[in-house]
């Protein structure tokens, strides 16, 4: 090879390796505007370009596909279609879909805010937190942790909105906010000049009135029962965001506790465990104010010592139905919830059916027999 041919060859090489360097140190292009990262309330760009309208299926959305910002929280409707959730110092928030962080910052009013953008069209905020635990630019899926919730005013909760194009919408139109569960429907969003409008075109159908039959061993001598195949629109934890303030069982004078006490605040939302009947609603001597629903499986909860109940008997309820608010009427020195479940009325640990430290049902397959015996077997 001539001179002249190598130093041609050692210059391109020279040039494709400096232009390697240059694409390995240029810049990554932020996938938002400085206006998207500063400020809460911005338009989507190119949402409304090819139409006026677009529609989300919630009637699809899986069950991991889909998360509470604050699973055990209590939420309340606030102004300006802002949800606050109460809960406890150091719990985490969640991301409610998978999406886009893109806008996290400290913002006056707000403190700790982030701002995701979703698939679907919807944008999401979490303001109050204690402390944000993603930037701009991070995809973040459904349930995934996001922030821990801050304290103002002596009060621990996380401010919550929904938006659509950098408008708020009714948080209600899209969860039910006693039972924190996603409203299975078809939505429309519209742009109506500056306002957002939102229509709902198709509701799934409610499921009809829970079946509790009357005798579910009159053809079998057991059944089997598998909790860990119980989705969320089944069971419910009786009083979200609880401690447990005296277990099942033995008490120094010998007196048998017949349920678990759990303790949240006075007026607190009860909640249906599962879908029943309600066979008792009125006051029961120490119990107070006590309701008993009738399930499947030949299962049967109490819930004791309500300020007041909200269901009536015959009354069909579905899991996770607010059915009272907690008190501490009857033999009760604090407000709180004495829950106690029956198989076949023999009286169970209620431990059987819930973990409640983590406030879920537990991972087992319970054997349920005639006679009223109950085996469980962790998975």
């Amino acid at each position: 090879m001539t001179n002249k041919k190598l130093r041609f060859f050692n210059n391109l090489i020279f040039t494709v390796a400096s232009l390697a360097m240059l694409m390995a140190f240029a810049p990554v292009k932020d996938p938002f505007t400085g206006a998207e990262q500063q400020s809460i309330n911005v338009e989507t760009p190119g949402l409304f370009e090819k139409s006026d309208a677009f529609s989300i299926d919630f009637t699809t959305i899986k069950e991991e596909d889909y998360s509470f910002p604050l699973p055990v929280g209590k939420a309340e409707a606030a102004q300006h279609s802002w949800l606050e959730i109460g809960t406890t110092t150091g719990d985490a928030v969640k991301a409610m879909f998978e999406g886009t962080v893109r806008l996290s910052k400290k913002m006056p009013d707000y403190g700790n805010v982030i701002v995701v953008r979703h698939t679907n069209g919807l944008e999401t905020v979490y303001a109050n937190n204690a402390q944000n635990l993603v930037k701009v630019g991070d995809e973040v899926k459904a349930g995934q942790t996001i922030a821990i919730v801050g304290t103002k005013d002596e009060r621990t909760f996380c401010n919550f909105s929904i938006m659509v194009n950098g408008r708020r919408i009714n948080p209600e139109t899209i969860v039910d906010i006693r039972s924190h569960k996603l409203r299975k429907q078809t939505i429309v969003c519209k742009k109506n000049g500056e306002r957002i409008q939102l229509s709902v075109v198709k509701a799934e159908k409610e499921a009809p009135a829970p079946i509790i039959e009357s005798n579910p061993f009159e053809k079998k001598n057991s059944i089997q029962w598998d909790l860990t195949q119980m989705t969320k629109e089944t069971w419910a934890y009786p009083l979200p965001g609880c401690k447990v303030i005296s277990p099942y069982g033995n008490r120094r004078n010998k007196h048998i506790h017949s349920g678990v006490d759990l303790k949240t605040k006075a007026n607190d939302n009860i909640l249906a465990a599962f879908d029943g009947e309600v066979i008792e609603s009125g006051y029961n001597g120490g119990y107070g104010n006590c309701i008993k629903i009738k399930h499947g499986n030949g299962l049967v909860t109490l819930y004791g010592h309500q300020s007041k109940n909200l269901v009536k008997v015959g009354q069909q309820v579905k899991a996770g139905q607010v059915i009272g608010l907690t008190g501490r009427t009857g033999h009760a020195t604090t407000e709180h919830l004495h829950l106690e479940i029956f198989f076949q009325n023999r009286r169970y640990n209620p431990n059987i059916l819930f973990n409640h430290e983590r406030h879920q049902l537990q991972n087992a397959v319970l054997t349920i027999n005639k006679n009223g015996s109950v085996t469980s077997k962790k998975k």
